[in-house]
């Protein structure tokens, strides 16, 4: 076959799983903390036919040799955990984290997982929970007849209810944070699970030890930019495109020899 043949297919893969890492990252962009993908490649191993620096005659060697390439392949996705834009709302159970930080929700089989998606609801229990009906791994219960809950930058849960003068401290929210957070394992839900890759979670109270604060009132969005994707969106159809032609032309060389031969 003909190696050209090869190395376009490699290239027409690539920028295939790369228009789906960019369609994936558009069709989230109103999600709620969610986080932008970016595709990494790299280049496959070279076909070495004369090696740099060998002896072209007794007093001269060979500036740079004969290498061919044999293609590319995906490397990885990598999670890009940059600010989303924040947006104000009139859900004082919404709740956003300005920095660094992961929330800690509780999934039904004890695990401990991960999200910054900070739109929480109650549950039956009066306990806060996510979109899901996953609760918060702290289990704050807001009380019956609460006419206001407060949520502080440092995470101190605080209640309003009928008939008290004195608002009541229900529990403070920690939140965590990764050496390494591309490499949590992204579940959809909104939620990630900490891996060997991300390292272990450090947990800590909101505005300390480099994690951000809390804003009540507030959800963060998704930090994906339209604009971008779309740019980036044209230079995949145009490398597809390239790709497919010298796919085209290697074919065409092929018929020639064919022919000729």
């Amino acid at each position: 076959m003909n190696s050209a043949l090869w190395v376009s297919k490699t290239g027409l893969a690539a920028q295939d799983l790369r228009m789906t890492t960019i369609s994936n990252n558009l069709a989230n962009v109103s999600t709620v903390g969610f986080k932008k993908d970016r595709a990494v490649f790299e280049d496959l191993f070279y076909q070495i036919q004369r090696q740099p620096g060998t002896q072209a005659d007794e007093l001269n060697q060979v500036p740079s040799g004969i290498q061919v390439g044999t293609g590319v392949r995906i490397n990885g996705t990598q999670k890009q955990f940059t600010e989303g834009v924040f947006e104000t709302t009139s859900n004082q159970l919404d709740v956003a984290i300005a920095g660094q930080g992961f929330f800690q929700i509780e999934s039904p089989d004890g695990e401990i997982l991960y999200s910054r998606n900070g739109q929480f609801q109650l549950n039956a229990e009066s306990l806060l929970v996510n979109g899901n009906g996953l609760p918060l791994l702290q289990n704050i219960a807001i009380p019956e007849n609460t006419t206001k809950v407060a949520i502080g930058r440092d995470g101190t849960v605080t209640a309003v209810v009928a008939g008290d003068a004195a608002p009541v401290e229900l529990g403070q929210i920690t939140t965590v944070n990764f050496v390494n957070p591309a490499g949590l394992e992204a579940l959809g839900g909104n939620l990630y699970r900490a891996t060997a890759a991300s390292g272990e979670p450090a947990e800590g109270i909101p505005g300390e030890d480099a994690l951000g604060e809390l804003q009540q009132f507030t959800v963060e969005g998704s930090n994906v930019s339209v604009v971008d994707e779309m740019v980036s969106m044209i230079a995949v159809q145009r490398a597809y495109e390239m790709n497919a032609k010298v796919v085209s032309a290697a074919d065409e060389m092929l018929r020639f020899i064919n022919q000729s031969v």
